[in-house]
């Protein structure tokens, strides 16, 4: 199972008119604590930022899926209610669960879940599906 850190990068790059712009942007990363999480981040971005960068917040993202497409450019946050029938009481009982798309627009994102879902026996449906500022994600690969 993966433990999906949201790190969140401070630089100043360039921009596009050719002055300087300060600019804070997300990134999820895999990783076994904080400070492994802080390492792979840096390490990770190193290569992409001249100059100096601050890694200004990591925190804990409860993540139980992660469908990525590689045309797609955006990642979208889903939240996914599973439904259960609670045998003692007789009602339903629904447990949220958050998973994350790679896609284009939220049409593909729903699509995506979709077919990222089509092996699961679980009842459910979806709640949400909402645009994040995640720029990147990077999962832990075995060296």
């Amino acid at each position: 199972m993966h433990n999906w850190f949201e790190c969140k990068i401070k630089y100043e790059k360039t921009a596009e008119e050719g002055k300087i712009v300060k600019v804070n942007e997300a990134y999820l990363v895999d990783a076994l604590s904080f400070t492994e999480a802080e390492a792979r981040i840096i390490a990770e971005m190193q290569p992409f930022i001249s100059g100096e960068f601050v890694v200004s917040n990591i925190r804990r993202a409860r993540i139980s899926e992660m469908f990525q497409n590689e045309n797609g450019d955006k990642w979208y946050r889903s939240k996914v209610m599973f439904i259960s029938l609670d045998e003692e009481k007789g009602i339903e009982k629904r447990t949220a669960s958050t998973m994350m798309v790679q896609a284009n627009n939220v049409k593909e994102a729903w699509d995506g879940l979709q077919e990222g879902m089509k092996g699961s026996m679980a009842d459910y449906e979806v709640a949400s599906i909402v645009e994040t500022t995640i720029m990147d994600v990077y999962k832990y690969e075995a060296e």
